[in-house]
C-alpha cells in the first residue's frame, strides 16, 4: 500500500454552512488554542489549508497548525512524539501502523464523540471498518480512498492499432497474459523499431517498454500486480480484518508472479533497478520509456497534465473469467492522539475534516479522492472542467469493482521481512518455493502485536 493547486468552488459554500458544520462538534473552553495536525502528503497538507481557514473563522481564537513530513521520516517522528509526550493532537495514519499504535494505547477511541454529536458514519463510502480495532471501537475517520488504474500514452496505443474501447474490453489470465498480454508485447518497441511480438525484437535494447514496472518490491502490490491476481478471486489475507496468514502460497498467486516475472524476462517490462527510485510513473510515461502502466488514483490529475502527451486512463483488465475486475482500495485514517491535551478541540477539527463542506473544498485539487460520495462527485465535476476525467475511478466505486485493503497487524515487521524476498524473486535470485516460506513466515509475524 502506498503511503499517499487549489481552484475555486463551482458553487461557493456559504460561510453560514461552514459555521454550522464547524460548530457541530464538542465545545471547547475559551481563549486561544492550537490544534496540531500532521500528514506525510504534501498535497493533502496544501489542500486542507482551505478547511483550516474556514475552521479558524468559525472558531475564533483557534489555530490549526498543519505540519507535513516526508513519508520516510513521518512515522519515526510520530513514534518519537509518542515517547516524548509531544505528538500532534491529530494525524493522518496508514492501516499498516494501526494495530501497533492502538495496542500501545496511543490512539483515542472516537465512539463517545461520535455518539454525542450524532456523527453519521454512513456518510463515508470507503474505509470505516478498516479503522475498527479488535476491541470493536472506532479509532479514525476515513480521510480519503485510493485505487489503481491503467495510465497510457494514447498516441502509442493508436499506433499499435488499439482504441480506448478495445483496451477497456481486454481480458487477462496468469497462464499467457491473455489479450492484455498480447497488447503489452505489441506496445513494446526496441531501439530498431521492432515490436515485442515481431521477428527480430531485441529485448536487450528496448526503447519503450509495453508495461511499466510491475515486479514490485512491496508485499501488497497495490499499483502493480494486485489488480491482476485479485481478478482471479485471490485475496491477500485469510480474512478481511486481522488475518492470520497472507496467502502467498496460493497457486493463483504463484502463477501470477511467474507471469509478472516473464514480462521482465521477455523485455516487455523494466526489471527492478532499471530506473532509479527518483523516476516517477509520470516521468516514465512522459519520456516514452513506457507506453502503459499501473498507477494510483492520486496521480490522475498529474498524468492528465503531462505536457506534449495525451494520457488516457483505463480500468485494469478483466480477469480469467472475462467478467471480473477487482481492485483493492485503501483508506487512510484521521486519528486523535490519546495524549492530546485538547481532545474536544482535536475531535472538532477531525470531524470537520470528515464533513462534506470540508472534503468538497479540499478535494477540488484532484490530488486525493474524498471518502464522502457527494464530495467525490464535486471533485470529479470540477476536474472534468479542467480536462481530467475521473470516470474510471467513480465507475469502480459505483460498480463495486473495489474491495477494501485488509487490516492487519505488525505491518512494519511484515514489510521489512517480505519486501526483500519479493525483490529477490523478481531479480531471479529466488524461485517459486520462496512463496510457501513467505506464507509460513507471515503467520508468525501477523500473530505478534
Amino acid at each position: 500500500m502506498r503511503i499517499r493547486k487549489v481552484v475555486a468552488l463551482g458553487a461557493t459554500l456559504s460561510l453560514a454552512a461552514v459555521l454550522s458544520a464547524c460548530s457541530s462538534g464538542s465545545s471547547s473552553a475559551g481563549g486561544s488554542k492550537t490544534v496540531n495536525w500532521w500528514t506525510w502528503d504534501d498535497k493533502q497538507a496544501a489542500a486542507y489549508k482551505v478547511c483550516a481557514a474556514d475552521f479558524e473563522k468559525a472558531n475564533p481564537g483557534t489555530t490549526v497548525k498543519i505540519s507535513q513530513y516526508a513519508v520516510d521520516d513521518y512515522f519515526t517522528k510520530l513514534t518519537a512524539g509518542f515517547v516524548a509526550g509531544n505528538a500532534p493532537d491529530a494525524f493522518q495514519n496508514s492501516v499498516q501502523f494501526f494495530q501497533a499504535y492502538a495496542s500501545q494505547h496511543q490512539l483515542l477511541a472516537m465512539d463517545d464523540f461520535i455518539a454525542k454529536d450524532k456523527f453519521d458514519m454512513s456518510r463515508f463510502s470507503v474505509g470505516v471498518d478498516a479503522w475498527k480495532f479488535t476491541d470493536g471501537k472506532q479509532y479514525a475517520l476515513p480521510l480519503d480512498w485510493a485505487a489503481a488504474a491503467l495510465y497510457y500514452d494514447q498516441d502509442a496505443l493508436t499506433k499499435a492499432g488499439y482504441t480506448a474501447d478495445k483496451l477497456a474490453s481486454l481480458k487477462w489470465n496468469p497462464d499467457d497474459g491473455g489479450d492484455f498480454g498480447k497488447l503489452i508485447a505489441h506496445l513494446t518497441i526496441d531501439e530498431k523499431g521492432h515490436r515485442g511480438d515481431e521477428k527480430g525484437f531485441d529485448k536487450a535494447h528496448v526503447k519503450t517498454f509495453g508495461f511499466g514496472q510491475v515486479a514490485a518490491k512491496d508485499f501488497i502490490g497495490q499499483t502493480t500486480w494486485s489488480p491482476f491476481v485479485s481478478s482471479t478471486g485471490w485475496r491477500l489475507g485469510d480474512k478481511q480484518s486481522w488475518p492470520t496468514v497472507f496467502n502467498y502460497g496460493d497457486p493463483r498467486f504463484i502463477k501470477t508472479m511467474k507471469w509478472v516475472r516473464s514480462l521482465t524476462d521477455k523485455g516487455y517490462a523494466p526489471k527492478i533497478g532499471e530506473f532509479t527510485s527518483s523516476v516517477s510513473d509520470v516521468d516514465l510515461l512522459s519520456s516514452h520509456k513506457v507506453a502503459l502502466e499501473m498507477g494510483g488514483s492520486w496521480e490522475a490529475s498529474t498524468f492528465a497534465k503531462i505536457p506534449g502527451i495525451k494520457a488516457g486512463i483505463a480500468a485494469p483488465p478483466y480477469g480469467p473469467d472475462g467478467t471480473t475486475r477487482a481492485v483493492m482500495s485503501n483508506s487512510n485514517g484521521n486519528n486523535i492522539w490519546a495524549g492530546t491535551k485538547n481532545p474536544d478541540l482535536a475531535w472538532k477539527w477531525v470531524s470537520y475534516m470528515g464533513s462534506e463542506a470540508c472534503q468538497s473544498k479540499a478535494s477540488l485539487t484532484g490530488t486525493f479522492f474524498p471518502s464522502i460520495p457527494a464530495s467525490m462527485d464535486a471533485s470529479a465535476k470540477a476536474l472534468a472542467a479542467e480536462g481530467v476525467d475521473l470516470t474510471v475511478f467513480t465507475d469502480m466505486l459505483k460498480n463495486k469493482v473495489l474491495y477494501p485493503s485488509p487490516v492487519y497487524g505488525n505491518g512494519a515487521a511484515v514489510q521489512d521481512a517480505m519486501n526483500p524476498l519479493f525483490e529477490a524473486y523478481f531479480a531471479g535470485q529466488k524461485d517459486d518455493s520462496v512463496f510457501t516460506g513467505m506464507q509460513e513466515q507471515s503467520k508468525t509475524l501477523l500473530a505478534k502485536n
